[in-house]
């Protein structure tokens, strides 16, 4: 422990945990499922699986972790299981394929942030240009992965947990005063009316999956960042403590995301809650141009606080999948830790490059791949995202359960779970975890990464 270093503290841990959780998705992409999904209808069915779900997978990893003291590919030769390790290798392979996609867009939000305080409203209107602009948004994406090696290369406690520390908090304060700001705008109750409105009506197959597939993949599962995270836990933490307060901080900041959002819209709309869209072509696009409306000044400084909002959340998740390989590389090579860093920063921002051309640069990128039963080329970015965020992540989450419990066995996790929290054997949340690692969470994560396939690269729908 004393060679891989460690968190200071139990509200490190959860910060950083937290902030591998939450990211670009819980700002833009939450807020619009739940408008789709029924409103309120749609929290429940998110809350619901966040903690029937997640919850013990997310235990799985940081007990597992904590164990071994390994990253995610030694952990599973630790524990004597040697033939396993492909599960940590998957992990993090499709980290690294996320961070070297999600650094372009991290790279978007930095640069838009640039541009509003500059006072520059129209770079809405020139978003396509913008992301065509490969030396200017690759120098922000060099900026933003400089950043994120940086917190790294400076360890557990003097790097990510420092810098944890100092990022969510104030991520949460910005998005409270948004929210709290958005709320005093002109037609604002039409959007927050939407938001907390249910609409059973619009709870269909799609939304039931929708809000499965949000809980899973805005909770960080499945590559290993919650082994490499709980490897640097100490033994006295209570593992199911810290697990809801993580769960609870990624939950209530999407949450709170709506609140900032819906009420932007309805401004945006004269409260027309008709016909709303979100993701990128809201934020990008459409965004710069109504915060024009609020004032020279004003405009400026909200525009230029959502988007430090949204650079700050891409920032706590970059620096996690960063952290996973620089564990494994440091763990297994006995390279330094800041080799490591440096060395697999730019290789990533490398085999990211072909996500930085594929938004229309460069024809062969944008027009990667046409998927069967598509008419329709899918960009390489798009391609990358598909693969290892909704495909891998599933798959590897419902691997770690089966590994869990049958090959570890259930007795194994309960007994690490126990120290640190000596009255969990025997309670009901033993059970309750010992019955979603056996039985619910293989079943519907292997159904969900099944289903994803299919839909996703063969365009075979069942629901």
């Amino acid at each position: 422990m004393a060679t891989r270093g460690g968190f200071s503290s139990k509200f490190g841990f959860i910060a950083a945990a937290a902030g591998s959780a939450v990211g670009l998705g819980n700002i833009w992409k939450f807020p619009f499922e739940v408008g789709d999904g029924g409103g309120a209808a749609f929290v429940v069915m998110y809350l619901g699986f966040c903690f029937v779900l997640c919850f013990p997978v997310m235990v799985s990893e940081i007990a597992i972790g904590r164990r071994t003291q390994r990253n995610p590919v030694g952990a599973f030769e630790a524990l004597g299981y040697k033939n396993w390790k492909f599960i940590g290798m998957m992990g993090i392979l499709s980290g690294v394929l996320i961070l070297s996609f999600y650094n372009v867009v991290a790279g978007w939000a930095f640069g838009y942030f640039l541009e509003m305080v500059q006072g520059n409203f129209g770079i809405g209107g020139q978003f396509s240009d913008f992301v065509k602009n490969v030396s200017r948004v690759g120098l922000y994406g060099i900026c933003f992965m400089l950043a994120t090696a940086f917190i790294v290369s400076k360890g557990i406690a003097g790097g990510v947990e420092k810098a944890a520390k100092f990022l969510m908090p104030t991520l949460i304060v910005i998005i409270l005063s948004l929210a709290f700001y958005a709320m005093t705008l002109p037609n604002a109750m039409a959007g927050v009316t939407f938001y907390f409105l249910p609409d059973f009506s619009k709870i269909t197959s799609d939304v039931v999956y929708s809000a499965l597939g949000q809980a899973f993949f805005s909770l960080s599962l499945g590559m290993g960042a919650l082994i490499t995270y709980g490897s640097y836990v100490g033994k006295n933490d209570n593992i199911i403590e810290s697990t809801v307060l993580i769960t609870l901080a990624d939950v209530g900041i999407a949450f709170i995301a709506g609140l900032m959002m819906f009420p932007l819209v309805a401004y945006m709309n004269q409260g027309d809650m008709s016909n709303i869209s979100g993701g990128a072509g809201l934020i990008f696009a459409t965004l710069p141009g109504v915060f024009e409306t609020l004032g020279q000044g004003t405009g400026v400084f909200i525009g230029a606080l959502f988007f430090l909002l949204l650079s700050f959340a891409a920032l706590t998740s970059t620096v996690s999948l960063l952290e996973v390989p620089v564990a494994f590389v440091v763990d297994e090579f006995k390279l330094p830790r800041k080799v490591a860093v440096w060395g697999l920063a730019t290789f990533i921002f490398i085999i990211g490059v072909p996500s930085l051309l594929s938004n229309g640069y460069s024809p062969f990128w944008t027009e990667f791949v046409t998927y069967f039963g598509s008419d329709k080329p899918t960009d390489f970015m798009t391609f990358v995202s598909d693969l290892a965020n909704d495909t891998m992540l599933p798959l590897g989450g419902c691997l770690i359960t089966l590994f869990t419990a049958y090959i570890w066995k259930k007795e194994n996790l309960s007994d690490e779970i126990a120290v640190g929290n000596p009255k969990f054997k025997g309670s009901l949340i033993e059970k309750l975890i010992n019955l979603g690692i056996s039985y619910i969470c293989p079943l519907v994560l292997g159904s969900l990464f099944i289903l994803t396939v299919l839909d996703r690269f063969f365009g075979i729908k069942f629901i």
